[in-house]
């Protein structure tokens, strides 16, 4: 997944987890670092096609940041 350029570097996704640890000794074994990469790739994947449905189901003509407001709280209690 790393050298595809469709997901996470895991040294990406584990300074982004370790910012919100509250001890520094905390380690992350590969496994995590990966699955949660995946997690966020998903996740970035599923919100612009959320925000699509919601700007057709408003009969938007354009597709703004109104419908991602709409469809994260659902999107966020998803993952």
């Amino acid at each position: 997944m790393e050298g595809s350029g469709t997901g996470f570097r895991k040294e990406l996704v584990s300074k982004l987890l370790h910012l919100h640890f509250k001890n520094d000794k905390t380690k992350v074994s590969g496994d995590v670092l990966q699955l949660t990469a995946e997690l966020l790739r998903i996740f970035t994947m599923e919100a612009p096609v959320h925000r699509v449905w919601q700007a057709q189901a408003e009969d938007a003509v354009q597709v703004g940041v109104e419908q991602l407001e709409k469809v994260l709280p659902q999107l966020l209690l998803d993952f």
